[in-house]
């Protein structure tokens, strides 16, 4: 580990006003320069890779109630640089050690007249991002702060080729298709889902806008800059008791720090998804998670109604949830998700019916006898809940299912980004931690890299999964290959994979009861590994499981990983990720609506022979042909996806 002290670096207002400031990556490849605006005189940035610009000089500041600004008519009064080097662990995710690299630079401002405000903005360069985030010291003049929204730009010198999730609105549950766009098409009345994800056009330079460590602040969008330039601008979600401002704070005695806007870099859009620039612009997780255990999940509410050993149907009873503890125990999944229903007068979606009661259980089911019938069989119980009825009595609930041995909570329908949905996330980080409870929220806005902080945060929606194939033809293979370079930048999604009713795009039906997905058996292979997601679904009924081709690739995949490799990738075509577990490597493969041939070189195997098992497309949607021969890192294996297909390959060494 390797920490340079910070220099601080001093200069009379006249002299930094009219100084360009470059910090670069610790690789050099990256030059943020740090300017002023010559009309405003207020702070810019702007961003090029490899000598190319990336992103043209941009404006900074805040924005408060009343059209106040603070941002132009600033000088800067100081500049300390930092470098830091060191590393660190992850519980859970697409790595388990990951290098937190990067040059800092912290530029103080002062207002050049009024009430003198002071301002800091502290930039960060990595090997593959840049982040930067502001700060307001404590101050005279500083009590009540009032923030309308961010004079915060992304300028474009090109007209850059996209894909954004355009939800124009902001009560929603993030939930879409990322779909091309190019720069040049972007509105002021558009509010696009972070990330967005580009493509510069120099090579396979990409790039992706975001952001992380969102705390005591409001969720953002990015939307169309208003002099009609191409690029994005910044904006905040309103708060839902004052739409006039975003943000509402007392910042008397604490000051005032932002999320950080992110843009990831890489040369090519694979490499974005390596990145782990996210959780390193978080800080570390405080205390003990030793007792956070990632795996993969069956469960009841996708596909419930086909257990067909059940005499009187499935439901929510004793033998339905018994049923599903059997198929985890027997196919080694540590957990099982007992979702909506369970509660008194649970269901109705996002809205609470009266006498919705979370400390009782239905009569139909005996809560205490089947966590100690899942504990008997190694099998450990999760439980969903209305995010509404738990914030009622979230203590009292979670001290009572702790002490019962529930493992986790699914917490259901925020859809809002707003300040007050944000404190409610750091309210329930706080107390699942506190009460050994790990954690899935639903109806989500994406994530900002709270995984690293709050580890017992597995999983998160955010994202049009699997659950839409009920009703809906939208989950198309080319929207699966798009989610790894869009939302999966921005960490893990609960898609809930696993759909074994396979079906061609022609054949696929919508059936609400039984759904079916539109893709191959490969590619729903393949999801566990392309996908991110520590708390992975197991999605179908253990019916469709049984004696199926492919599920005892299902049975041996990991659900997080030590190191992630992405072999190749173009953003709504194809993919191939190769992710490493102990000693033994997966590599999933997903393709659009159209056939290919992929070759995936194992030249990230290292030393030593493996054996390869290998599963590709067969002649039906449900069917996969498994093989396997001895490779090592000098070979290549070939895999012939059908279209809307994948494959998955598993490689154990030879010991």
């Amino acid at each position: 580990m390797k920490i340079l002290a910070a220099l601080t670096l001093l200069a009379a207002p006249a002299v930094a006003a009219a100084q360009d400031r470059h910090l670069q990556s610790p690789n050099g490849a990256i030059d943020v320069t740090i300017g002023q605006d010559s009309a405003t005189r207020g702070p810019t940035y702007a961003i090029a890779v490899h000598g190319r610009p990336v992103i043209d000089m941009s404006p900074l500041g805040l924005a408060f109630e009343a059209y106040k600004k603070l941002g132009p008519d600033t000088n800067v009064t100081g500049a300390v640089r930092t470098s830091v080097d060191t590393r660190y662990r992850l519980i859970a995710g697409k790595t388990s050690t990951a290098r937190d690299h990067y040059n800092e630079l912290t530029l103080n401002l002062i207002e050049t007249g009024g009430a003198r405000r002071r301002l800091d903005i502290v930039f960060r360069v990595y090997d593959d991002g840049v982040a930067f985030r502001y700060r307001l010291p404590v101050q005279p003049g500083f009590t009540d702060l009032r923030l309308s929204g961010e004079l915060t730009e992304f300028a474009f010198p090109a007209d850059y080729r996209c894909w954004g999730l355009n939800l124009g609105r902001f009560d929603t549950s993030h939930e879409g298709e990322y779909d091309p766009v190019q720069a040049s098409q972007v509105r002021p009345h558009n509010l696009f889902e972070m990330p967005v994800t580009c493509r510069t056009g120099a090579g396979d330079t990409s790039f992706a806008i975001t952001d992380a460590d969102l705390h005591d602040y409001a969720g953002a969008y990015l939307t169309g800059r208003e002099t009609g330039a191409l690029g994005f601008a910044t904006r905040l979600t309103p708060r839902l008791d004052d739409a006039g401002i975003a943000v509402k704070a007392n910042v008397r005695t604490t000051g005032l720090v932002t999320p950080w806007r992110v843009v990831m870099l890489a040369d090519t859009p694979g490499k974005l998804i390596e990145s782990t620039i996210l959780t390193s612009l978080n800080p570390a997780p405080k205390g003990d998670f030793a007792w956070v255990k990632p795996g993969k999940t069956a469960w009841d509410w996708w596909n419930g109604p086909t257990l067909r050993a059940l005499p009187g149907g499935a439901g929510m009873n004793d033998a339905t949830i018994k049923a599903y503890i059997d198929f985890a125990a027997a196919n080694s999944l540590p957990y099982m998700l007992i979702d909506e229903g369970w509660y008194i007068n649970s269901g109705g979606g996002p809205v609470v019916y009266p006498g919705a009661d979370i400390m009782t259980v239905v009569p139909t089911i005996d809560l205490p006898s089947l966590v100690r019938y899942a504990a008997d069989r190694k099998v450990g119980l999760w439980l969903w809940a209305n995010w509404r009825v738990l914030d009622a009595k979230m203590d009292a609930v979670f001290t009572h299912y702790a002490a019962m041995g529930i493992k986790g909570v699914k917490v259901d329908f925020m859809d809002r980004s707003d300040q007050q949905i944000v404190d409610f996330y750091q309210r329930i980080f706080k107390a699942s931690a506190a009460h050994h409870l790990m954690l899935d929220l639903h109806g989500a806005y994406h994530p900002t890299g709270a995984t690293r902080t709050w580890p017992q945060f597995l999983t998160q929606e955010g994202v049009l999964g699997a659950e839409y194939n009920k009703w809906t033809r939208r989950i198309t293979a080319r929207h699966n290959v798009t989610l790894p370079f869009t939302r999966g930048l921005a960490g893990p999604y609960d898609y809930t994979p696993g759909g074994f009713r396979n079906a061609t795009p022609a054949t696929f039906r919508i059936e609400p009861q039984t759904p079916m997905v539109q893709t191959t058996r490969g590619q729903a292979l393949a999801m566990y590994v392309v996908f991110d997601s520590p708390f992975m679904g197991v999605s179908d009924s253990p019916d469709n499981y049984a004696g199926a081709v492919g599920f005892d690739f299902v049975r041996a995949v990991p659900a997080s990983w030590d190191e992630t490799r992405v072999v190749s990738g173009a953003i709504g075509e194809q993919i191939v990720t190769a992710r490493r577990s102990g000693k033994d490597w997966f590599v999933g493969a997903m393709t659009d609506e159209t056939p290919r041939v992929l070759d995936v070189p194992l030249d990230f195997l290292g030393s030593g022979r493996f054996t390869a098992t290998i599963w590709q497309d067969g002649a039906s949607p449900t069917d996969v042909v498994a093989t396997s021969r001895i490779v090592t890192a000098r070979d290549t294996v070939t895999l012939k996806l059908a279209g809307s297909g994948g494959g998955a390959i598993r490689l154990v060494p030879i010991r």
